[in-house]
């Protein structure tokens, strides 16, 4: 249970990452809120929070279950959670955008 908690925080660890920088440049992107979920975009301040949430959420798994930076089996299962979901919303994303005409 220890290492799907610490691969989960990863996951929101990288979640967070999109959401928050859309959010704060004050540019729209696609949330699990907006129409169609996923696919639309929702304003910066709902990507803001979304970002936050999951920043947050993270923090509260990492704070419940401490993994230290290193060669170690707990580091490993962060990374892979940021691994797993940074592959899927990069293609996810690319498609999305090259859906809207985007770069």
């Amino acid at each position: 249970m220890h290492y799907a908690a610490l691969f989960f925080a990863g996951m929101l660890l990288c979640n967070a990452l999109p959401h928050l920088a859309a959010g704060l440049r004050g540019e729209p992107f696609p949330s699990p809120f907006s129409s169609p979920p996923g696919k639309g975009d929702s304003s910066p301040l709902v990507n803001f929070f979304w970002g936050l949430f999951n920043l947050l959420a993270a923090l509260y798994i990492l704070d419940a279950h401490p993994a230290s930076f290193g060669a170690n089996p707990d580091f490993f299962a962060v990374l892979a959670g940021a691994v797993v979901l940074g592959c899927w919303i990069s293609v996810h994303f690319g498609k999305v955008r090259a859906g809207k005409g985007g770069k």
